[in-house]
């Protein structure tokens, strides 16, 4: 059977670490800070990709690949994004090993073959991509130019945490390229909205949707628009960043276009991006003392059947009734599995997708085939019931909306209880500590201000929200004037 995991409330950061490793879904490798990950964590965040590469597609973008190296000078020339990701940077100087001549069978690099100018291993890909777009963009026939693509990315992180920080990490990231202000600032927003739409519909996670202070935008960015979740224990995550970069990036690599009034205008950039940190996310706003909690949305199976029997004749009867139940229900587009193995008892298997989250379970023993009634279970309440055999498909397709709705109640009520409006520094100090979760409070708009509750709580502006409320108050460390309150949290 698999590993008791810590309880959250002794020890959260294990509880994470251990229920990731427990179920199935990465592990550390060899590389130092990056992550292997599993077959059942790749699944869900396969489901993951497919919901938002069908939502980037219906909103009129194209998946496209850009190399994974960028030449130093490309990485240098929008110097904002250089300075803002140069110490994550991991750098290739040479293009081959040989033989060491001092130690038979060990190699070491070949100094003559260094390379005449260093590559970048892309920490994000604006550079590579917008110098790529100069090529593309002459005339304003050429544009809009809205691209995605999904791939890997490293940053030389010093601490890492499976899913929410690793040296090599997976993600998607648009790049868009538009003849106007107005197009490119639309196109940023809207992929937020489709951001948060994806975080709430399919992650069942409430966000809340903003922008970014200057000191926290993306290096580069004129606006970075964001979405915010709010974890169990209290500190909020950065679920998804959305940033109109204006013509910073198009006067770094020249790209300009020919108007239709014949005049040279350069070009109007956004880029966008969420990563495998959702995995993250996934677990820490849903999952419980027992392990993973999935929304059926995501969940690589929604139902798992399991047999319970002591002779071959009574499981050949319990599968007859399972094949016609897989077969009703993946009918209904229900994902299921049978699990008849015989190296495992029922017991362990109850425990394992308990694990992993598998949001139904159904039991069916040769009882159950005398009274035609089969055992269900609920992953996230672990409730159980005995339900006719006729009723179960029926039942399960309603719990799916049940379900995913029951979670996305549930983190917004916790979301709502730990959003907390304070008034001094003394009760923003108080609630940091006791309560944790988001602070509305005034702030007076200086980076100044943000650096130093920073350095006192270690808690920052989290976001702007979209709907801050307009209220002119004084800031909560300096009582300056402020127009509006912000939200802060401790983060990951």
């Amino acid at each position: 059977m698999s590993k008791k995991l810590t309880q959250r409330s002794e020890d959260y950061s294990k509880w994470y670490n251990q229920l990731v490793v427990e179920a199935d879904l990465a592990e550390n490798s060899a590389v130092r800070g990056s992550m292997v990950i599993k077959p059942y964590g790749y699944a869900i965040w396969e489901k993951m990709q497919a919901e938002l590469d069908r939502r980037f597609k219906e909103t009129g973008h194209q998946n496209a690949y850009f190399p994974l190296f960028v030449p130093k000078h490309l990485f240098e020339a929008e110097e904002k994004n250089a300075e803002g990701f140069a110490k994550e940077c991991a750098v290739v100087t040479h293009y081959r090993l040989k033989n060491d001549p001092d130690n038979e069978g060990k190699l070491i690099v070949d100094p003559e073959a260094k390379l005449e100018e260093e590559l970048i291993v892309r920490p994000t890909s604006e550079a590579i991509i917008w110098s790529t777009y100069k090529n593309w963009i002459q005339s304003y026939r050429d544009l809009p130019i809205l691209v995605n693509q999904w791939a890997n990315v490293v940053r030389w992180e010093m601490r890492t945490r499976l899913f929410l920080r690793t040296a090599e990490f997976l993600w998607q990231e648009g790049h868009t390229a538009h003849a106007t202000k107005a197009e490119a600032i639309t196109e940023a927003e809207k992929m937020n909205e489709v951001y948060a739409e994806f975080a709430k519909n399919i992650l069942a996670i409430p966000v809340v949707k903003g922008r970014k202070s200057p000191s926290e935008r993306f290096a580069g960015a004129v606006e970075t628009y964001c979405i915010e979740a709010l974890m169990q224990d209290g500190k909020a995550l950065q679920a998804g960043t959305s940033h109109f970069l204006g013509q910073n990036f198009a006067k770094a690599f020249d790209v300009k276009y020919t108007s239709k009034e014949g005049k040279q205008e350069y070009v109007w950039a956004t880029s966008w991006g969420v990563s495998t940190r959702l995995m993250g996310a996934l677990i820490m706003s849903h999952s419980d003392d027992q392990g993973l909690v999935l929304p059926p949305r995501l969940a690589p199976y929604q139902v798992v059947i399991v047999p319970i029997y002591r002779k071959q004749e009574q499981l050949d009867q319990i599968s007859e009734v399972a094949e016609e139940l897989m077969s009703e229900l993946r009918a209904q587009g229900i994902r299921v599995k049978f699990d008849d193995r015989d190296t495992h008892k029922p017991g362990w298997k109850f425990a394992q997708y308990e694990l992993q989250g598998v949001p139904t379970r159904i039991a069916i023993g040769p009882k159950d085939l005398e009274k035609g009634t089969v055992e269900l279970a609920r992953r996230d309440t672990l409730s159980k019931e005995f339900v006719n055999r006729d009723e179960v498909v029926d039942k399960i397709v309603d719990l799916m909306e049940i379900i995913q709705d029951a979670l996305y109640t549930k983190a917004l009520d916790f979301q709502k209880t730990h959003t907390t409006e304070v008034d001094s520094f003394d009760e923003f100090k108080e609630v940091l500590k006791n309560k944790g979760g988001f602070i509305s409070a005034h702030w007076d708009g200086t980076e100044e201000t943000e650096q130093k509750i920073k350095e006192l709580t270690k808690a920052t502006i989290r976001c702007i929200p979209d709907h801050q409320k307009k209220e002119e108050g004084k800031c909560v460390l300096t009582d300056s004037k402020s127009e509006g309150r912000v939200l802060f949290a401790k983060a990951y």
